[in-house]
């Protein structure tokens, strides 16, 4: 474990120099195949090894390839509304809602402090106090715990703005620019997205996974006997399973549209790194939109009456620090 800061910094530079050394030109070539990389492993070296991506002597296996490129991705798919977001603040306020490993959160950190040079504080928030952790020690060891800090909690039930002034020992609560949340399971990527428009963030960027919450109703219908143009859905737990996790991601571009945001959902990564590859993309524009709530409900009742936790999330939000 590196533990003093002079011991840090010099295991970071010399990772650095063995990754300068071993990405030579053409290596580096055949790793892009013609694709832009816009971490280059030898120009940051010490965040893809506290990623767990590189070896010691700064190479990459290909068992991490993948995750390299789903990196790279992620990043390529939130830089222009990041870019617009940091043309608009001086400081960046960003929140990752259920960071797990924190890739996205260490990443766009990285990026802030050694390629756009931008002041940024990110909060990142899991409700497994080991998940958090771990974050804190990978924070650490890629020398970004001056930017970025880890709090253990629910999205339900987190005062998110006096968790932030906890990490960073603001005297005032921040604007919370950005909310992120890759991969939040089931109804938690709904906690997400109603965080994000209570704080009135301006950049919402989610990753679901695990929809289940509508397949569970339909799996009750089905049970019942209830019939229903969708009734051969709802019998079938494949398509069950596969129609809910669309449904409801179409369900929640509309809520959120109807928020006053301009929502894309869009291939997160190729669908052979993982199945769960939607990215719903949000930009606040407007103040709302009530034709895309007419359409939420609409869905909504051909698909058998049920809603999703986003819709009560939005109807209950009482606060901007909770969902």
């Amino acid at each position: 474990m590196i533990g003093s800061s002079p011991t840090r910094d010099r295991w970071a530079a010399e990772l650095a120099a063995r990754a300068r050394a071993y990405w030579t030109e053409a290596r580096t070539a055949e790793l892009a195949r013609g694709k832009a990389l816009l971490l280059p492993p030898a120009e940051a070296a010490p965040l893809l090894r506290a990623l767990g991506l590189l070896h010691d002597d700064g190479s990459l296996p290909p068992s991490r390839v993948p995750k390299y490129f789903q990196i790279n991705h992620m990043l390529a798919l939130v830089a222009p509304a990041l870019r617009e977001l940091r043309a608009r603040h001086p400081v960046l306020h960003l929140l990752d809602a259920g960071c797990g490993r924190s890739y996205l959160t260490l990443l766009i950190a990285w990026c802030a402090k050694h390629v756009w040079a931008h002041p940024i504080e990110v909060l990142g928030i899991d409700r497994n106090p080991a998940v958090i952790e771990a974050s804190r020690r990978r924070c650490a060891l890629a020398e970004l715990d001056d930017v970025v800090r880890f709090e253990a909690g629910a999205l339900a039930t987190l005062d998110v703005l006096a968790a932030w002034t906890r990490g960073f020992g603001g005297a005032e609560s921040p604007t919370v620019h950005g909310v992120f949340a890759l991969h939040a399971c089931d109804t938690a990527t709904c906690d997400a997205l109603a965080l994000g428009i209570a704080l009135g963030a301006e950049l919402i960027a989610v990753a679901p996974c695990c929809q289940a919450e509508l397949a569970r109703v339909w799996s009750a219908l089905a049970a019942r006997g209830d019939a229903g143009a969708f009734s051969p859905i709802w019998g079938a737990p494949h398509l069950r399973r596969e129609t809910a996790a669309h449904i409801t991601d179409a369900m929640r571009t509309l809520l959120v549209r109807a928020a006053g945001y301009e929502v894309k959902a869009i291939e997160f990564v190729p669908a052979e790194h993982t199945r769960k590859n939607t990215l719903i993309r949000a930009v606040k524009r407007t103040a709302g939109d009530a034709d895309a709530r007419a359409a939420y409900e609409a869905l909504r009742t051909a698909t058998g009456g049920a809603g999703i936790a986003l819709a009560a999330r939005l109807a209950g939000s009482a606060r901007p620090a909770s969902s």
